[in-house]
């Protein structure tokens, strides 16, 4: 990576009038229906200091990163523009969970004090987007440094990580360390809900593996599954801990540290020598050792969070791509997206013809491979985000995904999700339309994505100011409740960021929110969108970005700045601008990785930004970093005590 300009040393001042297009004005509408929103989604659920209302205990080591999932949107809300209540409260939320959950007794230092790197990667997700919203407090750079050093070996007394060996010890870890034994106590909360999964194992006594069923209820079954847990799934690792590669990058954008970086790669490749070990097929358990399958009689499946349980391939292809993704947002190089895509192409090759449509294995039992699927098409197209190659959106297309995933403007039975009538994770539904509109292929989906997040905020502010949405009528003793508070969210904007960033929004067990462009406020020296602007990308290539800037203004003059990727990742070299007409109206050479744009009352205009990606080192920076109060401060190290 080479160093940059950071502001180019061209600026631009748009003075064309622009009618004021309904993408713009839904988009203002949007972030104003946001902002009282969320205002009201805190109060309806949270005391005066910010501490969520619910249950005086919770055992088990299940739930820490639900109360995160369900209030970290108030942080990427203040990136895209939310105003200042916004960033006051994505603030005390973030304190108030960690102190609460410290207090129920599973957060401990801060951090989850152990569970597995698919709960620690939606737990962590506020942090992450805190960095991009709140760099300079000192609280959020101590946390990323010290949770980073949890995982790195940095830290003896917590030895999740075998440094040598270049594996994590257990799948379930954190700020106490591997956890090789768990308890009974540890899954209490998961019995009957687990009651209805696959068996982890094939040989527990009195349970019947081919009826899909397992009671975990029952506790003779329930004794069975923990011992088994512990002989062959407690110790090693698993591939579902490269999504901690997200905490890790996340304190390399706070700190510049090299070694950093070189844990990120140096354990994706680690995974890269397993999968050639395993013959091609990336193995879902190692032991100790690094030896695959020692703790699991050889065999290469049945790992925890593996291909056989609970959910099969998704555990293993969604960590693969955070981690590419990551690798290359920090080395610039490209191939390091190749592991996933290995293991999307082996899992394509297993596949078979099933009413003449291509389906692929999900699982792998004893007996061999099963559960067969349409392939899920949301990994290759986060993959062509970053790559922006053919071959990756060729993986994208090969998939008969019309049907797998509904799109928003076909009638279909109810989901859990009232507008895109799909069972979602955080309501993130539309990366399939989203690269539809992308490819050229769905040109209004901008107004129409626009509108269905309208109505999902409505149909969500309906849902909590109900009285199923009072919190004190809730089952607190029901191990769903914990959920409670994502399923009455009214912060939801997937549309909304898609169309301003030019991305999908981030995978949601852990991965960081990459995007083509992002903004700020050069008045108000903040990040987001400053008031009035609105801000639509309407094409991505490998070399550009097509963005249309509105102000909606008849007034005033507003001034913003363009950032080239989330972190800075990217570097402005040209620029072509066009008038709403469609003429060309200037070009210009540009140097940095921030664009400074004017834009007088009314005008608009279409900006052709030319960039070369992956050439800067990512970062939180902002324009104003080197101004900051104090400037930057130096972490605290606690004393040494005998």
């Amino acid at each position: 990576m080479t160093p940059t300009n950071k502001t180019t040393s061209a600026a631009i001042y748009a003075r064309e009038s622009w009618t004021a297009p309904t993408w713009a004005l839904t988009e203002r509408k949007l972030i104003d229906t946001l902002n009282e929103a969320a205002v009201e989604y805190v109060r309806r659920y949270t005391r005066e200091d910010g501490t969520i209302v619910w249950r005086d205990e919770w055992p088990g080591m299940d739930g820490s990163d639900d109360p995160y999932e369900a209030f970290m949107n108030l942080s990427l809300l203040y990136v895209l523009g939310g105003n200042e209540e916004i960033l006051r409260l994505s603030r005390l939320m973030y304190d108030a969970i960690t102190w609460q959950w410290t207090e129920y007794g599973q957060i401990h230092n801060e951090f989850d004090a152990y569970y597995d790197w698919m709960h620690h990667g939606e737990g962590s997700l506020f942090l992450y987007f805190l960095g991009l919203s709140d760099p300079h407090l000192l609280k959020n750079s101590q946390r990323a440094v010290k949770f980073a050093e949890l995982y790195t070996g940095k830290n003896p007394e917590i030895p999740n990580y075998d440094a040598e060996r270049k594996l994590m010890r257990s799948p379930i870890t954190g700020s106490k360390g591997p956890r090789f034994q768990m308890t009974e106590e540890d899954w209490v909360t998961h019995r009957g809900v687990l009651d209805d999964y696959l068996a982890p194992f094939e040989d527990i006594p009195g349970v019947d593996f081919a009826s899909g069923k397992c009671k975990w209820s029952d506790d003779a079954i329930y004794g069975e599954i923990i011992s088994r847990m512990n002989e062959r799934k407690a110790k090693g690792d698993v591939p579902l801990n490269l999504n901690a590669t997200g905490l890790i990058t996340n304190a390399f954008m706070y700190t510049g540290d090299e070694s950093y970086r070189q844990w990120v790669l140096d354990y994706l490749n680690a995974w890269e020598e397993r999968t050639l070990r395993n013959g091609g097929l990336i193995p879902d358990n190692v032991g100790l050792n690094d030896i695959i399958g020692e703790y699991n009689d050889g065999k290469w499946w049945g790992g925890y969070y593996g291909y056989r349980w609970p959910h099969g391939f998704m555990s293993i292809i969604e960590p693969l791509t955070n981690a590419g993704m990551n690798a290359v947002l920090l080395s610039g190089d490209r191939s390091k997206l190749d592991l996933a895509r290995s293991q999307l192409d082996r899992n394509w090759d297993l596949g078979k013809e099933i009413n003449g449509k291509w389906h692929v294995p999900n699982k792998h039992f004893d007996a061999g491979w099963t559960d067969y699927r349409i392939q899920v098409p949301t990994y290759p197209i986060y993959l062509w985000t970053i790559s922006m190659a053919e071959e990756d959106a060729a993986r994208v297309d090969r998939i008969p995904y019309e049907d797998h995933f509904r799109l928003i403007d076909m009638p279909t039975i109810s989901g859990r999700n009232p507008v895109t009538r799909k069972e979602t994770k955080h309501y993130i539904a539309n990366t399939v339309p989203w690269y539809l509109y992308m490819r050229g292929q769905f040109p209004d989906y901008p107004e129409r994505i626009l509108q269905q997040n309208l109505d999902l905020i409505a149909n969500q502010l309906e849902k909590l100011r109900s009285p199923k949405g009072d919190p004190t009528s809730w089952d607190w003793d029901h191990p769903y409740s914990i959920h409670e508070w994502q399923e009455y969210s009214p912060v939801y904007f997937e549309g909304l960021l898609q169309m301003m960033l030019g991305a999908p929004m981030h995978i949601s067990h852990g991965g960081l929110q990459h995007a083509r462009v992002r903004y700020f406020d050069a008045d108000r020296k903040r990040c987001g969108l400053p008031e009035d602007i609105g801000a639509l990308v309407e094409a991505l290539g490998d070399e550009f970005v097509t963005l249309t800037l509105v102000n909606l203004s008849a007034f005033k003059e507003r001034e913003l700045i363009v950032q080239a990727g989330s972190f800075g990742e990217h570097q402005f070299t040209y620029m072509e601008s066009f008038n709403q007409s469609g003429q060309k109206v200037g070009d210009g050479e540009l140097d940095g990785k921030w664009l400074p744009v004017t834009l007088a009352p009314g005008a608009g205009i279409q900006l052709k930004l030319h960039m070369k990606r992956y050439v800067n080192q990512p970062t939180y920076e902002t324009p104003w970093s080197a101004e900051v109060a104090g400037g930057t401060a130096k972490l605290i190290r606690g004393r040494n005590q005998v």
